[in-house]
């Protein structure tokens, strides 16, 4: 008996590197996360305890009593950042800021700890991947240059926490998270238990000084945070920092929010000399020119709750080989030939089927909303035509396969923003709302409806026109 006994305490046990969860079983695949090939053996089973009732740290209140005052939000010093943050900073509360390398992570926090600093609040800015002099030229270059922003390069948990009863910041900026690790737990940084741990620490340290924390997080090759999900629990605030490295754009988009919305998304351009706020991004997506030319359509994008006008440009030529080619830069291929094809059977426009077709947007914004639809059939109509749209139009809506142009939220915003940028002409599905002043507005039912803005001897080609020719 007291073998059997034995031999089901050193029975080993399985967890998923990837959210935790464990296992008395080896799996291919976690139950839990739906990642594959991430569970792996860790030791015997955990014993089975229980934890007997300890003395109360603080009494419970009823909430109306309890003081919200303490955790008004802050500013940042940095308007959009303060928009996706939904107001500022919270005292106590713990960001995680991920993105791709070089998308410029420690540029914003630099500048938000220098901001922060400006405004008599101490800050202590870790960096575990640069040195301090690194940090320091940086910090020359974009002018964050402050008496209260404190600098430290340590990779070890404790020699951390040591800065924050020496400093005792209002301000904590780690850069990153991934880079530093605990003495006191085995394995190497970035790993499942030193991030937990690590993360842990500084989340209890936060709570208890009412220290803000901003962790910066490294992303894997598909796009996720590298390390345990467990983080992005744990944490109170996720961020994603986006952007092409070969453009100026960079959209910072909350996924996660307990002190407000995720459906803010905050622009900002990454120059030579730091990065700056755009509260008016929309001229970063259009080219100025004062002619119309064929194949450009313009359309208002959502990005969270702000509308963004975005240019749609579409080029199609003689193809020399037996299958065209269909190229795509910020716009999802399948959309685009779904839309082709839609072009073809129900706008009739047979032209397209042996051409190549180039679609693209201007300035690296990236259009994956059905709204945009209507926009990239009017550029490939007007590009298969060789015929410029009218100026000043904006098309929304979405198109489906019978053809219709369907309904997309935010209309009436999307209007207003293009109103106020100076256009004065859109087409727009059924029942858009009210219409700002000056803006005239055509409903549309379908794709044949919205192709009557192209000159009637361009806009479709005849059967018997296309026999002859054949």
């Amino acid at each position: 008996m007291a073998t059997r006994k034995s031999s089901a305490k050193e029975r080993p046990s399985y967890r998923c590197t990837e959210c935790g969860w464990t296992t008395a079983k080896w799996l291919g695949r976690c139950p839990e996360c739906q990642a594959w090939g991430t569970v792996e053996e860790f030791g015997g089973a955990p014993a089975v305890r229980t934890t007997a009732p300890g003395r109360v740290t603080t009494a419970a209140l009823p909430i109306g009593q309890v003081d919200g005052r303490q955790a008004a939000a802050r500013s940042t010093g940095v308007p959009e950042l303060d928009r996706v943050l939904g107001g500022g900073l919270v005292p106590g509360a713990v960001v995680l800021l991920a993105g791709e390398p070089g998308v410029g992570k420690s540029t914003l926090l630099l500048d938000v700890a220098a901001k922060a600093a400006s405004g008599s609040h101490r800050t202590l800015y870790v960096t575990g991947e640069e040195s301090a002099s690194q940090v320091r030229l940086r910090a020359d270059r974009i002018g964050a240059l402050d008496e209260d922003l404190y600098l430290a390069a340590e990779t070890d948990l404790s020699a951390v926490l040591g800065h924050l009863d020496t400093v005792k910041p209002s301000l904590l900026v780690l850069d990153s998270v991934q880079t530093v690790a605990s003495p006191e737990i085995d394995g190497a940084p970035g790993g499942m238990a030193q991030v937990r741990e690590v993360a842990g620490a500084l989340i209890r340290a936060s709570k208890e000084r009412g220290m803000s924390t901003l962790l910066v997080g490294h992303v894997t090759k598909d796009g996720a945070i590298a390390g345990p999900r467990l983080l992005e629990h744990l944490v109170d605030v996720v961020l994603h920092f986006e952007g092409d490295r070969h453009a100026r754009l960079r959209l910072v988009r909350g996924v996660k929010n307990r002190y407000g919305t995720t459906d803010e998304v905050g622009c900002f351009e990454l120059h030579d000399e730091g990065i700056t706020g755009l509260a008016d991004p929309s001229g970063l997506f259009l080219t100025r020119r004062d002619e119309p030319v064929p194949g450009t359509c313009l359309t208002v994008t959502l990005e969270g709750r702000r509308p963004l006008v975005a240019e749609v440009q579409a080029l199609t030529v003689d193809s020399q080989i037996p299958s065209p080619r269909r190229t795509t830069s910020g716009l999802e291929t399948s959309r685009v030939s779904m839309i082709l094809a839609v072009l073809e059977q129900r706008g009739r426009i047979s032209a397209l089927g042996k051409r190549d077709i180039y679609s693209a947007t201007v300035g690296g914004v990236k259009l994956s909303e059905p709204a945009a639809d209507l926009a990239v059939a009017l550029a490939l109509a007007s590009a298969a035509s060789d015929t410029p749209l009218p100026k000043n139009l904006v098309a929304i809506g979405e198109v489906g396969l019978a053809g219709e142009v369907r309904r997309v939220t935010g209309v009436q915003r999307r209007l207003s923003e293009a109103a106020r940028l100076g256009f004065t002409h859109a087409l727009v599905p059924s029942d858009p709302g009210k219409i700002p002043a000056g803006m005239r507005v055509l409903e549309v039912a379908d794709v044949g409806q919205a192709l009557t803005v192209l000159p009637k001897r361009v806009r479709r080609e005849a059967p018997r026109e296309e026999e002859a020719r054949r």
